[in-house]
């Protein structure tokens, strides 16, 4: 088992267009990933928010847009697991979050791959990729639950 990278795939039963605006536009993102946004996506923006779940809105989220390439691959960076909000993340690197969408029969098949956990800080590194393989398949189902 890789301790580097986390992948997770799914056929979603939605069309391939309804998937790909509820991961390519960012109100529509933090709706199902439980975050506020203060901006758009675009390739080479960064986009600030907070955690909108009880009891953790005082956790902030910063995404860099990497790729865009419509209806088939959204790539940002973020600092994975970033609980604590009294700490600065931002001299720490970034893992790569990756999301890949396919035809599939009955739906659409989406892949989500999240790297660069070895980069991460030995402190943090167990805890962020162990949550963090928690969490999406958490947001998997908030995803299906959302396009459908």
């Amino acid at each position: 088992m890789s301790t580097d990278r986390i992948e997770k795939r799914v056929v979603l039963r939605a069309p391939r267009a309804r998937v790909w605006r509820a991961i390519s536009d960012a109100k529509e993102f933090g709706t199902w990933f439980r975050i506020t946004l203060d901006g758009a996506f675009a390739e080479g923006k960064t986009v600030r928010g907070r955690v909108a779940i009880p009891g953790h809105e005082h956790l902030k989220v910063e995404m860099q847009v990497e790729r865009i390439e419509p209806e088939r691959y959204f790539s940002y960076r973020w600092h994975p697991y970033p609980k604590d909000p009294a700490m600065d993340y931002s001299a720490e690197p970034m893992t790569l979050v990756e999301f890949t969408l396919q035809e599939a029969e009955g739906g659409t098949a989406l892949t989500i791959v999240e790297s660069g956990f070895d980069r991460i800080p030995l402190a943090r590194r167990a805890e962020a990729f162990r949550m963090n393989t928690e969490g999406w398949g958490g947001q998997i189902k908030n995803l299906a639950a959302y396009v459908s």
